[in-house]
């Protein structure tokens, strides 16, 4: 017959349980102060609780996860999820919380120790034929004496583009529908260069042989659709030097630009801002049907409130351009925020504002300016549906 345990065992069990708790409650409450503390400093000097953080971490919960955290209270709403949906890993997302590694994107854990790598960070939304992370573009930040230097360029497209304005001169103005401009005007190419040392691509710059042209053209081209346009091709780089700014700061003088032409002629119903890609030739370039042509890629600023209306008009023409010239867009590229990035590129403006990259630093004008007809027939077709669809 067992004896039951006396008074004095049962209160020594019982305490020594309560020792175990407390130790493990110390331990918890250890765990948690050194999780939150990693989690504070994780956010950077003088980082802070703003709309737009809350929004960028928002947009990284899926549809599927935000009615998972809604069934927690109401069950009904879990019946809505698919059959094969398995909720996030809570050790993940709280590992990823307090490291700033994702387990499933192994570019988060390589970023911060191999030199370099952080050049592949960013989101591709729409990949073209193709496409995959190293193929994300490149953006080149010269110093301001790389960017104002003196350089020789072909005289050429000079005389081209003067011939063809005086083309146009002679034609019936058109309702200004588009604003074009360039918020790093003297992004140039090789090709029309001379005298430069094509190894680095920061020396890719002249200060009118470059995008500015290719705004033009576009805007010649648009009005052969019956599509007016403003081309602002105003030395952007110079404004920054005259103010002593960085090159950094070219989206915001690029908006005080955007603003005085809104002041001067209205709003206008889309807003591109061209560029050209850093990226080398093999990157940019594309042969259809016996021709060179100059990629494009489209980028979208992550704190943009307008993403998902700029998002859907990037999408439009990607695939539209993806049906007639396979491969000749590249995609919607999303570049990471963070300090030092823009993350916005004044595609707040508009929900029609959209930033493209035409060709990169080793592609010629008459490769870009191929592609740049293609734009403008694509654009001009998908412009007059829209107008027949809202008729």
């Amino acid at each position: 017959m067992r004896r039951r345990p006396t008074v004095k065992r049962r209160n020594l069990q019982r305490n020594r349980t309560s020792i175990q708790k407390a130790f493990s409650s110390l331990v918890m409450s250890i765990v948690m102060l050194f999780f939150f503390i990693t989690l504070i400093t994780s956010l950077g000097t003088g980082s802070v609780f703003s709309s737009s953080s809350i929004n960028e971490a928002s947009r990284n919960i899926s549809s599927e996860m935000f009615i998972q955290i809604m069934g927690i209270e109401n069950p009904y709403f879990t019946q809505s999820l698919p059959e094969d949906y398995n909720p996030p890993s809570v050790s993940a997302t709280v590992f990823e919380l307090a490291t700033s590694i994702d387990p499933g994107d192994h570019r988060t854990l390589l970023g911060t120790e191999l030199p370099g790598f952080s050049l592949f960070d960013g989101t591709i939304i729409l990949a073209g034929e193709g496409v995959d992370y190293t193929e994300m573009p490149l953006e080149s930040a010269p110093p301001m004496e790389v960017l104002l230097a003196e350089s020789e360029a072909a005289d050429e497209r000079i005389a081209e583009i003067d011939m063809l304005r005086e083309e146009m001169a002679g034609q019936d103005e058109l309702e200004n529908v588009v604003h074009i401009m360039h918020a790093h005007n003297r992004e140039s190419f090789f090709p029309e260069l001379k005298n430069v040392d094509t190894e680095n691509e920061n020396n890719a710059n002249h200060p009118t042989v470059n995008i500015t042209l290719a705004g033009e053209r576009l805007g010649m081209e648009l009005s052969k659709y019956g599509i007016g346009s403003h081309v602002n091709t105003e030395d952007i780089g110079a404004m920054l030097s005259e103010r002593s700014w960085q090159y950094s700061q070219s989206y915001d003088m690029a908006r005080e630009v955007l603003k005085d032409d809104i002041e001067d002629h209205g709003e206008f119903e889309f807003y591109f801002d061209l560029h050209r890609d850093a990226a080398r030739r093999d990157r940019t370039t594309i042969e259809i049907n016996g021709e060179k042509y100059a990629q494009i890629y489209f980028v979208l600023g992550l704190n943009n409130p307008n993403f998902e209306q700029n998002q859907q008009l990037m999408t439009e023409l990607h695939e539209r351009l993806d049906e007639d010239y396979p491969g000749l867009s590249k995609g919607i590229f999303e570049p990471p925020a963070g300090p030092g990035r823009n993350g916005l590129y004044n595609q707040d403006v508009s929900p029609n504002s959209i930033l493209i990259e035409f060709g990169g630093v080793d592609n010629s004008l008459e490769e870009v300016y191929r592609t740049v007809e293609v734009f403008a027939e694509i654009f001009s077709d998908f412009y007059w549906d829209q107008l027949e669809e809202g008729e």
